[in-house]
Parts: C-alpha cells; sequence; structure tokens
C-alpha cells in the first residue's frame, strides 16, 4: 500500500518548484549549460550570477519574515542557528556568566544549548506550560532576574501545534532590557510570522520544515543585535558566519519562502478542514478523544490526539502505511512520555496513546478517510 504521510512536521518533501529553481546551482543542466555553480564571492560573470541569487533568496526569506534582507542570516538549519542565537550572545558576555529562560516545551535544539552554556558557569530556569500547552508571559516575567540576558521561546510548538504569546512575552521583555529569540521552524509557512508584529530580536527558520531540502535554515538577527560566530574564518554573512555560501539551497529556501508566502492563508484553511476531517472521523469511530492543546490557539496543521486503551506506537505498528509520529514510546512496559506531554501534567496511563499527525501541501481528501479508516481498524484489533 502507498504510504500516507502524515509527519509534515519532522520534515516535508522539496517542493518541484523549489527544486527546479535550485538545480542550475548545482550544475549543469538543460536551461544552464555552464550551469550557475559560481562561488559568490568571485569577481567573474559566473560570482556575480551566484552572488545575484544568494541576495534574491535573501529578500525573499526576509519578506516572508517582515524582515530586511541584511538581518538574514543563512545556517545549516534550525539546530545551528538556535546555536548561533545562544552562543553568539553569550560568548559577548565579558565574564561568561549569566541567566537564559525557556521553556518546558522547547525541542532539544534550544534546550541543549542553554544545557551547554550551563556547563559554562551559566544558568537556566525553564517556565512551564498550563494544561493546554501555553506559556503564561507572567510566568517569563517572573523568570526575568537582572542578569537575564535572553529568553527564547517558541513560536509553535512541534508536537501538538500550540501557538505561544510571542508577543506580549516579547513585550515584558523588552521593556526589562532582555532579548527575545523565538524558534520559529514549526510555524513559518504555516501561519504568519512577522518579526515587527512579534517583537522579537532573533528568530530561527528550518529549510525543511517549509518544502526545502535538510540542511539550510536562517537566523533573522534584528538590526544592531551583535553576534559572535560560531564559525570563524572569511566574512561570510557580514562577518556572523564563515564558509563559502551554499547557493543551491540558499536558493532553495528562498523560494520555499516565495511559494508560501503566495499561497499561506488559503493553504492553512485547506490543512484546518483536512485535520479536522481527520479529527471528526476518528471520533465518529471510537468516541470522544483527548486533543492535546486543546482549547489553545494551534497550527493548522497539527492534530495530536491520545487513543485510549492503546498504546501509541503498537497502533501506529499496524498501520505501517500511516507515517506519523507517537508521543510516548515503552521502555521495560512502562510508556515514557515525551518532554511537552509531561509538561501538559499527563500520566503515562493518559498520555501513551498520543500520536501526532502533521499534514501538508499535499495531503488529500481520499489520504485523510484511507488515514482514519485503517487506525480505526487497528485500535479496534489492540483495544483491550
Amino acid at each position: 500500500m502507498r504510504p500516507i504521510y502524515l509527519d509534515y512536521n519532522a520534515t516535508t518533501p522539496v517542493a518541484r518548484a523549489v527544486l527546479e529553481e535550485m538545480l542550475p546551482y548545482l550544475g549543469r543542466t538543460n536551461d544552464a549549460p555552464l550551469g550557475r555553480f559560481g562561488n559568490p564571492s568571485s569577481a567573474h560573470p559566473l560570482g556575480r550570477e551566484a552572488a545575484a541569487a544568494v541576495a534574491q533568496a535573501r529578500l525573499r526569506v526576509a519578506d516572508l519574515l517582515g524582515a530586511r534582507p541584511e538581518e538574514i542570516v543563512f545556517t545549516s538549519g534550525g539546530s545551528e542557528a538556535n546555536n548561533l542565537a545562544f552562543k553568539g550572545l553569550a560568548w559577548r558576555v565579558p565574564d561568561r556568566r549569566g541567566h537564559v529562560v525557556i521553556s518546558a516545551i522547547e525541542h532539544p535544539a534550544v534546550v541543549e544549548p542553554a544545557r551547554f552554556l550551563e556547563r559554562l558557569g551559566w544558568q537556566t530556569t525553564v517556565v512551564p506550560c498550563n494544561r493546554r500547552g501555553v506559556i503564561d508571559p507572567a510566568d517569563v516575567a517572573r523568570a526575568l532576574r537582572p542578569d537575564t540576558l535572553l529568553v527564547s521561546i517558541m513560536h509553535a510548538n512541534n508536537e501538538i501545534g500550540t501557538i505561544q504569546p510571542i508577543a506580549e512575552i516579547a513585550a515584558l521583555c523588552r521593556a526589562r532590557g532582555v532579548l527575545v529569540h523565538t524558534d520559529a521552524a514549526q510555524s513559518v509557512g504555516k501561519v504568519p510570522v512577522n518579526v515587527q508584529e512579534l517583537g522579537v530580536d532573533l528568530l530561527t527558520v528550518a529549510g525543511h520544515k517549509l518544502y526545502a531540502p535538510k540542511g539550510i535554515g536562517a537566523l533573522y538577527v534584528r538590526d544592531g543585535v551583535e553576534l559572535v560566530p560560531l564559525i570563524h574564518g572569511a566574512a561570510h554573512e557580514a562577518g556572523r558566519r564563515a564558509g563559502t555560501e551554499n547557493v543551491p539551497y540558499i536558493v532553495a529556501l528562498g523560494k520555499a519562502c516565495q511559494l508560501a508566502a503566495q499561497a499561506l492563508h488559503e493553504v492553512s484553511e485547506r490543512l484546518a478542514r483536512l485535520r479536522d476531517r481527520l479529527y471528526q472521523q476518528l471520533c465518529r469511530a471510537i468516541g470522544s478523544l483527548p486533543i492535546n492543546g486543546d482549547g489553545a490557539p494551534r497550527l493548522p496543521n497539527t492534530l495530536s490526539v491520545n487513543f485510549p486503551r492503546v498504546q501509541g506506537h503498537e497502533l501506529l505498528a499496524r498501520v505501517p502505511s500511516v507515517c506519523a509520529s507517537t508521543g510516548a514510546a515503552c521502555h521495560s512496559g512502562t510508556a515514557q512520555l515525551s518532554a511537552t506531554l509531561r509538561a501538559l501534567g499527563l500520566s503515562p496511563e493518559q498520555g501513551e496513546g498520543a500520536v501526532r499527525f502533521s499534514l501538508g501541501w499535499y495531503t488529500t481528501n481520499e489520504e485523510i478517510d484511507q488515514a482514519a479508516s485503517l487506525l480505526v481498524e487497528a485500535w479496534n484489533l489492540l483495544k483491550t
């Protein structure tokens, strides 16, 4: 049976238009017999052509985010962007000591940089979320200290899709002179993300969540925010990241951002309808299913539900054609919940049946109907 891909929050396929735009920058094609493979730092025509392509991509990313092109730093992905935000700021501090604030539902790409700084003498405060998976800005405000350098709260959670009140958090932090970073890997291209409206100082983009290839991302850095580079060498990316630019992938990210901007609202509405269609079909057959993050603003493509009387990983194992993710793993007969589900206050018994479905551009009504039917059939076989 052909796989039904419902794991777009994990990664997306490269869109055809994105692939077509990047191919000439890898080498020769029918449309570009010489290829467009030049080094952007070279002064000859091929180099100038590559530099122009990078500049255009930077403008397209900036336009999607409401930023200026010079505020966009291209990276190898979301993890590098997050590391640059944390370490690039921390290494400015003369005594290498300070305080950062993160939330209990952050991705490891934020948690681990914070933990790394702790090994250097920094301190981290982890603010909780409520049972809907939302961070209370008042909790962030209470966590601030005189030596707080950075607050990093994700824009949208990768597992349950809840969207955080970043603008309110940023306003509170700005009043205290604290910089704000948000990992927007899951929200860019799915919902409007405007750095001016959010009021953030730094924002992370991951290309492979956005129909660009794996291995490309960007960090928005508000004008005036200085970072120490992670990678030292020549003065690429305005001195913020050394290394010859990955022109094909940068071009791909720019095209993906252009495509997202052109169809953002239409796609968001369609995905929300498909998400709700899946949930309604499951509920009609199984009964009411608890939604993780219910009642909170959520990504239009994300549905995390707890199937009763089964374990999520066993359910998906019965339907290998449905590609989705679980929120709990079974070890030694007990369910180990993800950090996000633990932060919601779920017990292992409540969360052991958690499954995340994340839809994308290529998801169809037929796929939703087929997936629902297969999942219900498997649930009926497994329920205790």
